[in-house]
């Protein structure tokens, strides 16, 4: 099983344990691409058909901060998608790190079932 492991505050995980939140976002930075996209050979995130891919998980180990003594839970990842951020003009926005011109984006998980839970 693939579990991808995330920090999330009290607010957001009581909210993903009553089913009031079913989706997790998460800003795909340059830092991070790795942990969220399919890369390719050269450290590219993959593109099928114009469509970013991203990194495939089946759960989310959630861990609420950073304590020792933390509440968890782990939940069925449904689907992923990633998201690309766009001006008022529809134009999509991009940056630059180190040097290297990057777009801006997002990771969207859809929630399923929790598997277990250590609140």
């Amino acid at each position: 099983m693939e579990i991808l492991t995330l920090i999330i505050k009290q607010k957001f995980f009581d909210e993903i344990l009553s089913g009031k939140k079913t989706q997790e976002f998460r800003e795909i930075r340059p830092t991070t691409q790795k942990k969220y996209c399919q890369l390719d050979v050269d450290g590219y995130c993959v593109e099928k058909d114009g469509v970013l891919q991203p990194k495939r998980y089946d759960a989310i180990q959630f861990f609420v901060g950073y304590n020792k003594d933390r509440a968890s839970a782990l939940v069925e990842v449904k689907d992923a998608q990633i998201e690309l951020f766009e001006d008022e003009n529809h134009n999509l926005i991009e940056y630059t790190y180190q040097g290297e011109i990057y777009l801006a984006a997002q990771v969207v998980y859809d929630l399923g079932r929790i598997i277990e839970k250590h609140v």
